[in-house]
């Protein structure tokens, strides 16, 4: 193993550990709902958590913004630099979660139209929603705080949040849901409190790793000039990753809302299998962002053979990634829907699709990789390039085929968008490259 495997390694086994707690604790809020005796529970803890995956991830540049920028401040050895993107996008996140808990009421009101659940289903996810959205300034302060951590190549800050925040998590909701008999409530009261707690930590470790950057500050006006001067630079990078994160987004929605439609029983099906690419995703994030802190210190430092060679390592390991989990999924596929729920109708329904699931790592590997590596290079443009025209092919191919092959239609449409987003993605990256 070179030097180079070794820095991709330092930075990406922490985000890998840190990132695979969010699946395993969206597998064992589904292990909890899918035991309370209907499919509804989980159809409501899906369309649930769906809600704030829409705003969150609507809001995704904040935290690679935070990241790309302060990599390239990083490797420029702009330390004032670097204060002013943690400042900058501290301010946006804190900004923009006080108007998700103002406009609470009508956000929730226009994601069930855009989803179109049961009422039953819908009375549940409003109990969930009214009280995971106090959370929203947590969630986003530690986006906010997550991306500048990585911008400083420090992985470990991020996963030692994660794990205390989904242990938190994984205990409270268990504890409330069967220890007290609370339902839906109880996994929204466990998130909550979670969201919270992450947010003190990585407050707290922000002061204890980072304290000595204080002397980098400036008066409060002083900052607020230079802040405001670097959010002309956030927005234009950030209006091409929100529109691109809007492609993303309303791909993952119309999946659940398609799913939805075809009653609660292909919902919870769909809903299990795509923990599968969930827990793919998040591994895949790990070497991605490994991809943003290395390519964005890379370019700041102008050393454009070092981000070369980043960039194919990251492919080497990206590959072995994809490979490793289409074995694991294939030797235990059927034990992990066995194990995510006991109703037989949700089991059978979920084995049909089966197949598609398997598809997804060698789909998906490459669009993971280079969203890490253009992250870095702040290349928005080209990435809301290939988000758009593989979100314009997805929803192409399910109203062509949905008539037809029905629910296989939207898987799909699903494996063809992660395939041209990637491919998109590489012929884009050699233009950048010879520019």
């Amino acid at each position: 193993m070179n030097q180079l495997d070794s820095k991709i390694l330092r930075l990406a086994v922490p985000s890998i550990v840190s990132n695979i707690t969010v699946p395993l604790l969206g597998l064992v809020d589904i292990a909890i709902v899918g035991h309370m005796g209907g499919v509804e529970y989980i159809a409501a803890i899906s369309v649930g958590t769906m809600s704030f995956n829409v705003m969150y991830w609507l809001l995704g540049f904040i935290r690679m913004s935070a990241s790309g920028k302060t990599s390239q401040k990083l490797g420029g050895r702009d330390m004032r630099g670097v204060i002013d993107s943690l400042a900058c996008s501290s301010s946006i996140a804190l900004s923009i979660s006080l108007l998700i808990m103002l406009f609470n009421v009508p956000l929730f009101r226009g994601l069930m139209l855009l989803m179109s659940p049961t009422d039953e289903v819908t009375r549940l996810a409003s109990v969930y929603f009214d009280i995971c959205i106090w959370g929203a300034p947590a969630v986003l302060g530690v986006n906010a705080l997550s991306g500048w951590f990585i911008g400083m190549q420090d992985t470990h800050s991020p996963m030692i949040v994660a794990i205390v925040q989904n242990v938190v998590n994984i205990s409270l909701s268990a504890l409330l849901v069967f220890g007290f008999g609370m339902k839906v409530e109880g996994v929204a009261w466990g998130t909550l409190v979670a969201q919270w707690v992450g947010f003190a930590l990585s407050s707290a470790l922000l002061l204890i790793y980072y304290g000595r950057l204080h002397r980098y500050l400036d008066s409060f006006s002083r900052l607020a000039i230079r802040c405001k001067g670097m959010l002309r630079g956030y927005l234009a990078v950030n209006r091409d990753i929100f529109l691109r994160t809007v492609c993303i987004v309303g791909v993952n929605l119309f999946f659940t809302s398609a799913g939805a439609r075809q009653g609660e029983l292909i919902l919870s099906a769909n809903t299990i299998l795509m923990i599968f690419f969930t827990l793919f995703s998040y591994v895949m994030d790990g070497f991605a962002f490994a991809g943003e802190a290395l390519s964005g210190k890379y370019f700041g430092a102008a050393n454009s053979d070092a981000l070369l060679s980043t960039c194919r390592r990251l492919f080497v390991w990206g590959w072995g990634v994809a490979a490793c989990f289409t074995i694991a999924y294939l030797l235990g596929g059927h034990a992990l829907v066995n194990m995510l729920t006991n109703d037989s109708s949700a089991r059978t329904v979920a084995m049909v699709y089966m197949p598609w699931a398997l598809a997804i790592p060698a789909a998906g590997m490459a669009a993971f990789v280079y969203d890490g590596i253009y992250v870095g290079l702040t290349a928005s443009r080209e990435m809301l390039l290939s988000s758009a025209v593989a979100t314009g092919l997805f929803f192409l191919l399910f109203f062509l085929l949905f008539p037809s092959i029905g629910n296989h239609a939207l898987w799909l449409a699903l494996i063809v968008y992660l395939v041209a987003r990637g491919v998109l993605q590489k012929m884009l990256f050699g233009k950048l490259i010879h520019n």
